[in-house]
């Protein structure tokens, strides 16, 4: 049985989330944990924050069950509202300031549950041909 936490609208870009989200992913929690405590990012806090709260829905969940077996099975991180702000510029002209924020998803489950997942198909590898050269006519003169 999994477990999931979002955190809304956090004011930072998706892209500086999406760097942590990208380290932890398919982590076992406790090490996602350790990582995210000693990470000099600004985001670390609240992903970290968001991680024991996904730990703590699936405790809920589950009463009675082992959470060392716990990974963090999925998370993504989507852009959120966009504020824009004016900046002085020369000449009078005004540059526009794009103050970014991002939604962020965690899904936690355990190691050994039988998760329903598309069939994955064989793909057969085809040779392709590499397209031929056109001959071209010489133009020098002798």
């Amino acid at each position: 049985m999994e477990a999931v936490a979002k955190l809304n609208n956090y004011p930072t870009s998706p892209r500086k989330m999406r760097l942590l989200a990208d380290l932890i992913r398919g982590m076992k929690v406790e090490k996602a944990l350790a990582i995210l405590d000693h990470n000099p990012k600004h985001p670390a806090v609240p992903l970290r924050k968001l991680v024991v709260s996904a730990i703590s829905n699936w405790k809920q969940k589950n009463e009675g069950s082992d959470e060392s077996a716990l990974v963090v099975k999925t998370i993504f991180v989507d852009g959120a509202r966009v504020i824009k702000r004016m900046r002085p510029a020369p000449q009078g002209r005004g540059y526009r300031v794009r103050k970014r924020s991002n939604h962020v998803t965690v899904i936690v489950d355990t190691v050994g549950s039988k998760a329903v997942a598309a069939p994955v198909e064989a793909v057969e590898e085809v040779a392709v041909e590499a397209p031929k050269a056109k001959k071209t006519k010489s133009t020098k003169k002798d």
